[in-house]
């Protein structure tokens, strides 16, 4: 069987020619590849060097297919979308020629004609991975338009995250895959080992530099804490870039604690951040269910994460993480206070209350899922 996945994932091409993509996405379609016999990515190709979180494929039989880089939220940006449709919508036509099943990894920017395509003017069989919050309030024109679109048609499932009162029945809730065998056996071991033992605590954000993912509000948090709170605390690991990540880098020198800003840093760098950090604080306005957070669970970080989308669905306050009872530094605040509060026994079986959980977010069981629920092997 044949899969072409239509996407805007980056990928850049390294001196020697090799393609490499965003970490995050190959490794899942990497695992992929025990479903289906070959795979076709068509996504963006980016000018200039990859940053440390990319990866390549380790297989030929993923083949990537290139389409103009489009998306932006500048009026410039939107019109190079409808200039490029047609070359983009080509490309993909091209490609599903040949393809058993497809998948969209929604929403994006193409999405706003790449999905009415697929809908209407295309009989190819697959699924729509809706990887945002489904249940944003105001999302973007353009989001808002293709979960409107995605929720009427009832040919092929969407899988989205979390599980909603009203949800259809083609709208498949299913976890977002982020995690090896491998890495979960490791991770049960460091979780089966993780304690405060009378330690200061280290804590991690992953993501983009921004003020929508929380990270000027994590600062301007850390700064109002007492000082003998502050004491408690031996470094916060910030891992990603962003336009602001000067101005952030700034802000972190007058807050009282030691920040350590690693930039992008490959999966491996990533886990070891994992490994010394108690706690990842995600404190964003809108997400759907983050990998960071299954991925730090996964090597004993508690998270303490906003409110929003499907996290509560998965994240219960006061038992396997804290939720933030406001997005806003009161809010920080008081969930910080709560986890300084926590014995090292508390600790512990707050971390290794998720060993169940954590099964759900391996490439297998969603492997499995895929073959039972999608293709109905």
């Amino acid at each position: 069987m044949k899969l072409v996945i239509i996407s805007h994932t980056e990928h850049y091409k390294t001196e020697d020619g090799q393609i490499v993509g965003l970490g995050s996405t190959v490794t899942e379609i990497n695992h992929l590849l025990d479903v289906f016999d070959s795979i076709c990515h068509v996504a963006m190709l980016h000018d200039g060097p990859p940053s440390a979180n990319s990866l390549p494929y380790l297989s030929d039989k993923v083949q990537f297919v290139p389409i103009p880089v489009v998306g932006g939220s500048t009026l410039f940006d939107k019109l190079n979308i409808v200039w490029n449709a047609p070359r983009i919508l080509h490309t993909v036509r091209k490609a599903l020629n040949h393809a058993d099943y497809f998948q969209f990894r929604a929403p994006t920017g193409i999405g706003v004609f790449v999905i009415p395509y697929l809908v209407w003017f295309h009989s190819a069989k697959g699924w729509f991975k809706y990887a945002g919050n489904w249940k944003q309030h105001h999302p973007p024109l353009a989001y808002a338009f293709q979960r409107w679109l995605l929720k009427r048609q009832r040919r092929n499932p969407v899988t989205i995250n979390g599980s909603w009162p009203d949800q259809l029945p083609y709208c498949l809730t299913f976890e977002n895959p982020c995690l090896s065998n491998s890495e979960a056996q490791k991770g049960k071991m460091i979780r089966d080992n993780k304690s405060f033992n009378n330690s200061l605590i280290d804590f991690c954000f992953v993501g983009r530099l921004e003020e929508a993912k929380g990270m000027g509000l994590l600062i301007r948090a850390i700064s109002h804490l007492k000082p003998e709170e502050k004491a408690l605390i031996n470094c916060i690991h910030i891992v990603g870039q962003g336009k602001d990540s000067e101005t952030y880098i700034n802000m972190a020198k007058s807050a009282g604690v030691t920040f350590n800003f690693h930039g992008f840093l490959s999966r491996a760098a990533v886990q070891e951040v994992y490994f010394k950090s108690h706690a990842i604080i995600l404190a964003s306005a809108s997400e759907g269910f983050p990998k960071v957070i299954a991925e730090a669970m996964n090597f004993g970080c508690l998270p303490l994460v906003s409110n929003v989308s499907s996290i509560g669905h998965y994240i219960k306050d006061g038992v396997n993480g804290f939720l933030l009872k406001a997005i806003s530094e009161a809010g920080l605040i008081d969930t910080l206070r709560a986890l300084f509060k926590l014995s090292d026994a508390d600790y512990k079986a707050m971390v290794r209350s998720n060993d169940s959980l954590l099964e759900r977010f391996t490439y297998d069981y969603y492997n499995d899922r895929i073959k039972k629920e999608i293709i109905r092997l």
